[in-house]
């Protein structure tokens, strides 16, 4: 008697089985945006020449040295986070309107204390770094009293996507597989 391959569990395998090749390509343009995001880090941090903050709504390069006149800063307040080495303690945090821009907040520096620091406004300069939650501006130098802040670097970026892409084109892999020896099983009887 011959048997016959079963339509459904083949088609779920193949589905998920391409839906995981999938997820493994969409790794791989991942990884390819990251790289192109990361070489302009670095060329913008390359360039240590201070610009003045663009007037109008377009903001700077991310990771590019900005000058910004902040004459009406919110008030400051400290928030738990780990310094450029990796200590424990405060970013010291205000909002600064930016001319035609949404509020940008401003890390002055951090501290091992919690006390909300006097800085009533006026000129600062910094590292300008653009993310998805708003962009902040690391001012260099701090404020007078506290510590550099962890300065954003390139390098802490991760770009994991080449281990994700191999992780799902193994399990593809590993699907496809244990499904073969299973129904080679049910074939033969």
């Amino acid at each position: 008697m011959m048997r016959r391959i079963p339509l459904l569990p083949t088609l779920v395998v193949l589905v998920a089985a391409a839906i995981m090749l999938r997820l493994g390509l969409w790794q791989l343009e991942r990884l390819h945006q990251k790289e192109a995001m990361i070489a302009g880090y670095r060329a913008a941090q390359a360039d240590r020449t201070l610009r003045p903050w663009p007037r109008g709504g377009a903001a700077p390069a991310s990771y590019s040295r900005v000058a910004l006149d902040c004459p009406a800063a919110s008030a400051t307040r400290a928030e738990a986070g780990r310094s450029g080495v990796g200590v424990a303690g405060w970013a010291h945090v205000a909002s600064c309107p930016t001319p035609g821009g949404a509020p940008l907040r401003l890390v002055l520096g951090w501290s091992l204390r919690s006390e909300p620091v006097a800085w009533p406004g006026g000129p600062v300069r910094g590292t300008y770094v653009a993310r998805e939650g708003g962009a902040v501006l690391f001012a260099d130098p701090p404020l007078a009293g506290l510590q550099p802040s962890a300065r954003p670097d390139p390098r802490d970026l991760p770009n994991n996507h080449l281990a994700y892409a191999v992780q799902w084109f193994a399990f593809a892999a590993v699907a496809l597989v244990i499904y073969a020896i299973a129904l080679r099983k049910r074939l033969r009887g």
